[in-house]
């Protein structure tokens, strides 16, 4: 009788019909919580690129050597 496509759009007839006093309201916050998003992902943005210009960010290279099971770490040979 109906398919899929149509029952969607009667749907959204419907929920436009019953809910017409509430969707500029609803649009009104959407927007809102885009623009607040917005400016936080901005501010982010600027706070990393702030953090790698001045190095603090960047990360650290610490040498090191493998040492395996039973082993004594280079730091600790040689002494007893």
């Amino acid at each position: 009788m109906f398919g899929l496509s149509e029952l969607a759009v009667i749907l959204i007839v419907v929920i436009a019909v019953l809910a017409a006093k509430k969707l500029p309201d609803l649009a009104r916050s959407a927007g809102k919580s885009a623009r607040i998003l917005k400016a936080e992902a901005r501010a982010a943005k600027e706070e990393g690129n702030q953090v790698t210009q001045e190095g603090e960010g960047a990360p650290r290279i610490v040498q090191g050597e493998t040492v395996k099971r039973g082993e004594t770490p280079p730091d600790q040979r040689g002494t007893s």
